[in-house]
């Protein structure tokens, strides 16, 4: 594939704080598959250009205000080639994210009882309409069927997820049940994700932190070619289901889990191993192993494609890094490492605003049906901050296709740059994937 040199200059580094020069310059070009590349002092690049080689040599660089990374119209053109709106600005680092809380009206922290439960009648409806639709579709129809019945029951997980951050009642206890019998048909332990998911808001793109999303280490990459191969199409085709193994390794666990929570983990894993072992030989049953497979396995496995999807798009892109804890900053991760991604208005409906994800992160007090209240406050007190997109299948090549190992310098480095022998996955689906944004 051609690449196309934007700007032949040696950029240098600056300091967020005081704008002092790293000493080593480094050299982007933007492919025209729009993904940047950095070359280093002494280093002769081979730029392609309609097909013929055009040598670049590194000399003496004289620093250029602002750099093309700081400019509106260099974050412009990334955000065309990463599939986004915008890509904003990085927050100065004296901005707390106390300031960005203190900015929002109070009503969109108030939680309303009404409101609250009528998403729990859209969830419980949308889903008993899939299970319907399942019933009776022709089998040709029957994906679409689990499209629905998959995206109604997320909208179970965001009314147990308003549950765990306490904003769908002012009765604990009720949030409490609720947000365990919510999470039951996908057989998701309620208590172990409250625990894991604190620390994900604790901790939002910072290393060996944050308990959802991490890059893959260099070291784990190299460590044994099984693990490589694993690791490729984990990352690679498989990654829209890849919450399955998130679930499965970080919740059933009790070691994973501090003294103090274990017991309420216990009654978390007794009630899913209950509904498995009741309601699974009921469905069977009833409607024998393929029925369990069209109305419960399916309409689960959809599920986990927007629980994964949703939150590799929230996190996950090569503008934004995952950092050290000492250079980690709250603001910055939170309002600068969250996506703001609109889907089609169905999905938004029965998924309850979960895309709308950047207050959700300024603030997890803040209710899913004021999320777009609280949005709309934070467009217009740091909307030059925001990243934003509309989703599209550019946006997710990127992310599958680019958004693999973790690396200071550049944020990540795809698996078929390091082992491009064995990342055929990875290559399929930069063929088969559209590219529309």
């Amino acid at each position: 594939m051609a690449s196309t040199l934007v700007d032949p200059l040696l950029l240098f580094k600056f300091s967020h704080q005081n704008h002092q020069l790293h000493k080593t310059p480094s050299l982007f070009n933007l492919k025209s598959d729009g993904f940047i590349q950095k070359g280093f002092r002494n280093q002769r690049h081979l730029i392609h250009r309609d097909r013929k080689v055009v040598s670049v040599v590194q000399a003496v660089a004289i620093p250029v205000e602002p750099s093309p990374l700081e400019s509106a119209e260099y974050r412009k053109q990334l955000a065309q080639n990463y599939g986004f709106n915008q890509i904003g600005e990085q927050l100065p680092g004296n901005v707390t994210l106390k300031d960005v809380i203190d900015s929002l009206p109070k009503k969109v922290f108030e939680i309303d009882d009404v409101k609250a439960w009528k998403s729990v009648l859209v969830s419980a409806t949308s889903y008993a309409l899939g299970l319907f639709m399942i019933s009776k579709a022709p089998w040709y129809l029957l994906p679409l069927a689990w499209a629905w019945t998959g995206t109604a029951i997320t909208g179970f997980f965001v009314i147990g997820h308003d549950c765990a951050h306490k904003t769908f009642s002012k009765n604990k206890l009720v949030e409490d049940i609720i947000g365990t019998l919510a999470f039951l048909p996908l057989i998701y332990p309620y208590e172990p994700w409250r625990f894991k998911h604190d620390r994900h808001h604790a901790k939002t793109n910072m290393l060996k932190g944050d308990t959802a999303w991490h890059p893959v280490w260099k070291k784990e990459f190299d460590s044994s070619p099984l693990l490589r191969k694993a690791l490729i199409y984990a990352y690679g085709p498989f990654r829209p289901w890849m919450s399955i193994a998130h679930w499965l390794v970080l919740h059933f666990d009790l070691k994973k889990f501090r003294p103090s929570e274990v017991n309420r983990v216990k009654i978390s894993l007794a009630c899913v191993f209950a509904f498995m072992a009741i309601g699974w030989p009921l469905i069977i049953y009833k409607t024998g192993i393929v029925g369990w497979i069209k109305f419960w396995l399916m309409p689960w496995l959809g599920y986990h494609f927007w629980m994964s999807t949703f939150t590799m798009v929230h996190h996950t892109a090569p503008h934004i890094p995952f950092k050290d804890q000492e250079e980690w900053n709250a603001a910055q991760a939170q309002l600068n490492g969250t996506v703001h991604c609109d889907y089609p208005k169905w999905i938004e409906v029965l998924c309850h605003d979960i895309n709308v994800h950047i207050p959700h992160h300024i603030s997890p007090r803040i209710p899913s049906y004021n999320l777009r209240a609280a949005h709309k406050s934070i467009q217009e007190n740091w909307g030059k901050y925001l990243n934003e997109a509309s989703w599209n299948w550019r946006l997710m090549k990127t992310i599958m296709t680019v958004c693999h190992v973790y690396d200071k310098e550049r944020n990540y480095v795809g698996f078929d740059e390091l082992a491009p022998e064995e990342s055929y996955p990875i290559e399929f689906l930069k063929e088969v994937m559209p590219d529309y944004a």
